[in-house]
């Protein structure tokens, strides 16, 4: 294999476990900063076992995301040297921004968050929460905004065959940007509330009775009705930017070949990429033009329009998009059932529902996954769009067993990484809310009643033992 195409794998390998953490991470801290919320204005004791259950899981996988997430940008200097070269006035200070604004935020209220409970005042713990949770999503406002410019650029100049910023208001809020946040912040907050859904439920069918796995389900669930349909309407927005500004994108999207009006929608096909058409190919009439132009005689582009040398691979984007949406049905059907059920007082005990609860779990990374694939493979070829290629962006002097060496290394630091943190985590949920049945892996105490002597003879005590 070439260096350029070993690079691709090794880029995709990385973001594609990385990018599970902050799925998780981002909506878990805002739930955690939500259930200290309630317990500091209600009191309610049962709000903080709830919290501090999630926040022990938290602190795991923010680990993970961290270790996975350091390797990230040394692939720009090694891998990606002359697109490096050739954004770095742009891409640079974004990035700089998501470590000043967010990671620091995150990093040093996190240690108030996990070891302080005891040690500062209950309204400097929920501050705490927040901050992690404000960190977060500071962090995925930058890292989108990096992203969506290298999408849809905006702001800049380009002199020398090197980018300039013209105007930071333009750069960061580019075209797509305002979509591309929305949309997967959304997906973030979807994703950690099926795995909670997911939790409660297996912790429920063990502890039928249990109050807290109650709470975490009937909570989030009220959370996920409003958010899965959202999420729709925010992907349908996001599609017609997409068509007004990365058309060749959508197009391969829908393995859309020629520009047409009442363009038919492919529910499946197996394109054929060399002789430009689909095989065995299921369509709707018109369909394809009311859902993408939100007109059943709109024009929908082709890839025709454009060279093939220009054009993304087809069918990763146009597969990849379908399981996005089908994860997304399958989700809206829970969530409706859900709330049937809690209407008709059946939510905690309907094995059925609790049993697809717990297999819907995973549902969240794979439509992340697919998501991130459909729009990165479909702004091929290039890695600034229409503008700088993705054959111009590698390492020169890169040779391909210098790739294959760092991309096996990769391969089996993850290997090792991610089942062992993922055992930990399961490890966590397996003790419950209460931490029974084994113990626990991180320490997140509990607030101490009675005096200070009391306290700290209980404190001492527990170091002794």
């Amino acid at each position: 294999m070439s260096a350029l195409l070993l690079s691709r794998l090794q880029f995709f390998w990385v973001i594609a476990w990385h990018i599970l953490m902050p799925a998780f991470t981002v909506g878990l801290a805002s739930f955690i900063a939500f259930t200290e919320g309630l317990h500091f204005f209600t009191r309610r004791d049962n709000y903080l076992r709830i919290a501090v259950f999630w926040t022990k899981i938290f602190a795991v996988a923010f680990g993970m995301g961290v270790v996975s997430g350091i390797v990230m940008p040394f692939q720009f200097g090694t891998n990606w040297s002359r697109f490096s070269d050739a954004t770095a006035n742009i891409i640079s200070p974004l990035l700089a921004d998501e470590g000043l604004t967010a990671f620091f935020l995150e990093a040093g209220f996190l240690g108030v968050l996990l070891f302080g409970r005891n040690r500062v005042p209950r309204w400097a713990h929920f501050f705490a929460a927040v901050m992690v949770a404000a960190g977060t999503l500071f962090s995925t406002f930058w890292i989108l905004a990096t992203n969506s410019w290298m999408q849809t650029p905006a702001g800049y100049e380009l002199i020398g065959g090197r980018f300039f910023p013209r105007d930071w208001t333009q750069i960061i809020f580019n075209p797509s940007f305002p979509y591309r946040l929305a949309h997967t912040a959304i997906a973030f907050f979807v994703t950690t509330g099926f795995v909670v859904l997911g939790v409660s439920a297996w912790l429920l069918r063990r502890e039928p009775e249990a109050e807290a796995p109650r709470t975490m389900m009937s909570t989030t669930l009220w959370l996920l009705l409003a958010l899965v349909p959202l999420q729709i309407f925010v992907g349908d927005a996001h599609g017609l930017n997409t068509l007004i500004h990365q058309p060749t994108k959508l197009a391969a999207i829908e393995a859309h070949w020629h520009r047409e009006p009442r363009a038919p929608l492919a529910l499946f096909a197996i394109p054929d990429q060399e002789h430009e058409r689909n095989r065995f190919a299921i369509e709707v009439p018109a369909l394809g033009s009311l859902i993408l132009t939100h007109d059943p005689n709109g024009v929908v582009p082709g890839l025709t329009e454009v060279p093939p040398d220009r054009r993304p691979p087809v069918a990763i984007p146009f597969f990849a998009f379908r399981i996005m949406v089908g994860c997304a049905m399958a989700m809206l059907v829970l969530v409706l059932l859900g709330t049937i059920l809690r209407r008709g007082g059946r939510l905690y005990r309907n094995a059925l529902f609790l049993k697809a609860s717990m297999f819907a779990a995973p549902l969240g990374f794979v439509a992340v996954i697919a998501g991130w694939t459909t729009t990165e493979v479909g702004r091929q070829p290039w890695t600034v769009y229409g503008l700088l290629r993705t054959t111009d962006s590698v390492s020169p002097t890169l040779s391909s067993l210098q790739v294959a060496s760092s991309l096996a290394g990769y391969t089996i630091a993850y290997l090792i990484m991610f089942p062992a943190g993922i055992m930990l985590i399961l490890r966590i949920v397996r003790a419950g809310v209460d931490g029974r049945g084994t113990r626990e892996p991180i320490a997140v105490a509990l607030p101490q009643t009675g005096s200070r002597c009391h306290s700290r003879k209980r404190t001492l005590k527990g170091l002794n033992q």
